[in-house]
């Protein structure tokens, strides 16, 4: 939904409104992380590169589908995977330790 907005306050206003938004879902999938730990029996499996090539074709793709720079979703995208990374080998590593 494209917003035409009237004042620099009303963009910032819709844009805490996005993040909020975007906050809740980055928690619902760190969630689903947290998750896959419990299914990868090694640290390679935790890092997959195969897949993270995989999740950005898609999401390139999407990005074109809606009108988002491919370059843009593909930057953020790549910094997200290496967080939630990091994220679920620290909780591989607290499940292997058990």
């Amino acid at each position: 939904m494209d917003v035409r907005c009237t004042s620099i306050e009303e963009v910032r206003q819709h844009i805490d409104h996005i993040d909020r938004d975007v906050v809740a879902l980055l928690a619902r999938r760190g969630n689903l992380v947290a998750q896959a730990a419990t299914f990868k029996k090694t640290t390679d499996d935790v890092r997959a590169p195969a897949r993270v090539e995989q999740v950005i074709a898609k999401v390139r793709a999407m990005a074109g589908e809606v009108g988002a720079s491919p370059e843009v979703v593909e930057q953020v995208y790549r910094a997200m995977i290496a967080a939630f990374i990091e994220q679920e080998l620290h909780a591989h590593a607290a499940l292997s330790a058990r």
